[in-house]
């Protein structure tokens, strides 16, 4: 009997591959020739052996080809890629910016120029400047290949997680700048780090820092180390640069945009300080002495001067935030259409200039005008001096009763209207669940009260605070931060080198009730007031402002065209936000007669004052407003001082009010920039609410209070005290209208003051006895 072979003879231990070649070459014979099927058990061996054999054989051939791609892509980019030439480099960072007002006229030009921009040699830069730099950005530069491997592998981290990190040493960030390339993709870094090794290849280290600091971007409209000394501190040798000096202008190289955010110049400045001391560049001593180092005024190369110079850095600012910042457009020369008006510019300079001629010149103003169909920002005085601080959109101030239209928007939306009621008498003690009653008077007792049942309509005409704040007591504080955030204040701004909350506590929560009359926490920008108001003037429709409608190279082409950003202010039906807006109009119109300053010709203008008392003198104001507008034009003027609460006084050492010498501004502007141009009218508010007035109102006048003996009545100023002489009408307030508020732990009220009246003649500001 045969036996299989198999099974008979035991099989001697072989190497895989032979038993696997052994078996796919041919069947299994015995020595008669006979052949044998392999068993189940082993014919699945075979195959697994067989799978795995192709395994290995892919992967052996996919880790060569992981090795060699890299190698080969590298060799064939260092064949392509051209190192950049520092001094073409430099010729194509100097490239022209023209600016433009809206009607074609220049307004500026930003060219540095051969005589701004000095190219150094490497023997010109002293230690201080170097270590900086290499403390800042590229601590191994004098040892690494042109690009460290550690700070790449962390940039790759990085976008892959979404976050954004350089990961360049100076010979990238020397090649990126040369050839324009930001955008955050691998390949970029991959060419940036070949270009990086072939410059390092072939020149010397010298020659890369040199080509660096004569072309990056310090900030300041500075190329160039050389340009960036002269820029910040006024220094023509660079070997008279401190070291602190030199960690100003290192720490700006991350973020040149941000030359004037002064605590991110400190923060960069301590970083590259403590780097410095890190690496042995400067010792503990100095380190520990040492404050950041004082800049000059930012020099001007645009040919601008005085507060236009304002309007050249809110250009520059609005392009940054829409991709076109100052150093991305000098590489390739650009126009910049604007939407100033250079008439209506020159009006709001004029009228400014008039009104204050003669009068102390601690007074700080600011003047904002905002095209209400658009959002176009047709003229923007934000100082005298250019470059100074910005007073328009650099500072928050209290908006005293100017504030009040924000009361009325949320009044209407709770379903209130212009014949509401309330009781105007002064002065009126509230019961709002403290110790004390809070009393709340009108600017005066005597003559300012249109009695117990007052409509809103005559208590915004007479700016009656006894009545905003109990309405504000009904209807809440969050709905008034709400409406004024729907018309237009943002939520948030960035002041005093801070982001800031508006009308909100310090916790985030509702603002207090001072909000009611404009204080307290009722802390806006004057320029985002002019926007507010053009809501109003718009209908209900808020119109995000700008300065630049686009930008366009030399051959003509549009690289940015402005796109409308507009939106429904106050109600998700068009109709309902229309007819809020318009009713808060028609309330809004009569202050101007009231206040004697009605716009010429007949054209319809409506308005508001505001004042804000100085909080330990309540004779004195500290801050005074007027905002207004017309159908195609809304304009709010600030006036205060730069040390902050201090007395706001004439030439004559009387008190300034909003209706005074800001009106005077206002209306000057208006008249002047207006003039010629065809006069809108306000349509016709539907009523809302209690519309009509529920019977004649009886107002109270003072004898004595004669426009011809006290022209400045003061009617809208907000006084509060817990001691008088005239019994208060009292209203008790359960606590229920505080939820949602922070009441006042102790009885007394915001010291925000207003007025609605004229100040006919410079110097006259003159508060009556009958004022309000």
């Amino acid at each position: 009997m045969l036996v299989p072979v198999h099974q008979s003879l035991p099989r001697e231990p072989e190497l895989l591959t032979h038993r696997e070649d052994e078996v796919e070459l041919e069947p299994f014979y015995d020595e008669d020739g006979y052949d044998y099927e392999l068993t189940e058990a082993e014919a699945k061996a075979v195959r697994r052996k067989k799978l795995w054999r192709r395994v290995r054989r892919t992967t052996y051939v996919a880790l060569g080809l992981m090795l060699l791609a890299p190698v080969v892509a590298f060799a064939i980019a260092y064949q392509v890629v051209e190192v950049p030439n520092p001094e073409q480099v430099a010729a194509d960072q100097s490239k022209v910016i023209s600016i433009r007002y809206a009607d074609g006229s220049e307004m500026a030009r930003i060219a540095l120029g051969e005589a701004n921009r000095t190219l150094v040699k490497y023997e010109d830069l002293p230690d201080s400047i170097k270590n900086a730099v290499f403390a800042a950005e590229d601590p191994t530069f004098e040892t690494n290949l042109g690009f460290d491997m550690r700070a790449i592998a962390r940039a790759v981290w990085y976008q892959a997680t979404g976050r954004e990190s350089g990961g360049s040493g100076l010979t990238q960030q020397y090649v990126k700048e040369a050839t324009d390339q930001s955008d955050a993709t691998l390949a970029r870094k991959f060419n940036e780090m070949v270009a990086a090794y072939k410059m390092s290849e072939q020149q010397d280290k010298h020659d890369i820092l040199t080509a660096y600091l004569n072309t990056v971007y310090f900030g300041r409209g500075a190329y160039g180390v050389k340009t960036a000394a002269k820029a910040y501190f006024g220094v023509d040798d660079l070997q008279q640069v401190t070291p602190a000096q030199a960690a100003v202008l290192a720490g700006m190289i991350q973020s040149p945009s941000r030359s004037e955010d002064l605590p991110y110049v400190e923060e960069r400045w301590n970083y590259v300080m403590n780097q410095m001391l890190r690496f042995n560049w400067i010792d503990s001593t100095y380190r520990e002495t040492e404050k950041v180092p004082e800049r000059i005024s930012l020099t001007e190369q645009s040919g601008l001067s005085g507060p236009r110079l304002h309007i050249r850095d809110q250009v520059l600012e609005e392009m940054a935030r829409v991709g076109w910042d100052q150093e991305k457009v000098q590489k390739i020369g650009v126009t910049v259409h604007t939407t100033i008006d250079p008439k209506m510019q020159q009006s709001a300079e004029d009228a400014v200039n008039q009104v204050l001629d003669g009068q102390p010149e601690d007074l700080k103003t600011s003047l904002s005008a905002v095209d209400p169909t658009s959002g176009a920002v047709r003229a923007y005085y934000a100082g005298e001096d250019g470059a100074g601080q910005d007073y328009a959109r650099e500072t928050l101030q209290e908006a005293g009763s100017s504030f009040k239209p924000f009361d009325l928007v949320a009044a209407l939306q709770a379903g209130k209207g212009l014949g509401s009621t309330y009781d105007g008498r002064s002065p009126k003690s509230f019961d709002i669940g403290t110790d004390k009653p809070l009393v709340i008077r009108n600017a005066s007792d005597r003559g300012n009260s249109c009695g117990e049942q007052c409509p809103v309509r005559k208590a915004m005409e007479m700016s009656l605070n006894t009545v905003f704040y109990e309405m504000v007591l009904e209807i809440g504080t969050q709905p008034v931060a709400d409406a004024a955030f729907e018309a237009g204040i943002p939520k948030t701004v960035n002041v005093y080198g801070e982001e800031r909350k508006l009308l909100s506590n310090e916790t985030g929560g509702p603002p207090n009730i001072g909000i009611a009359l404009g204080g307290g926490e009722a802390q806006v920008r004057p320029f985002d007031m002019a926007s507010a108001y053009a809501t109003f003037a718009a209908r209900g429709v808020y119109h995000e402002p700008f300065f630049v409608s686009k930008i366009t190279k030399d051959d003509g082409e549009a690289i940015y065209q402005h796109v409308d950003v507009s939106r429904v202010a106050f109600d998700a039906d068009p109709t309902k936000s229309q007819n809020i807006a318009d009713n808060v109009t028609e309330a809004l119109r009569p202050v101007l007669k009231y206040s004697r300053l009605e716009c010429a010709g007949g054209r319809e203008c409506a308005g508001k004052t505001g004042t804000h008392e100085l909080p330990d003198d309540a004779g004195q104001n500290s801050k005074a407003w007027m905002v207004g507008y017309t159908p195609t034009l809304s304009a709010s003027v600030w006036m205060g001082k730069n040390e902050g609460n201090k007395a706001l006084q004439d030439a004559r050492g009387n008190p300034i009010f909003g209706g005074g010498l800001p009106g005077q501004i206002w209306k000057k502007f208006m008249d002047n920039a207006l003039a010629g141009s065809e006069s809108g009218r306000f349509p016709k508010a539907k009523p809302m609410g209690q519309y009509d007035n529920p019977r004649p109102v009886v107002t109270t006048t003072n004898p004595s209070t004669n426009p011809s003996e006290n022209p400045d009545r003061s009617r809208d100023r907000t006084t509060t005290q817990e001691t008088t002489t005239t019994p208060p009408t009292t209203t008790t307030r359960p606590p229920r209208p505080c939820t949602g508020l922070v009441c006042p732990t102790t009885p007394t009220a915001p010291t925000t003051s207003d007025e609605n009246d004229p100040d006919p003649g410079p110097g006259n500001n003159v508060r009556p006895p009958g004022g309000g």
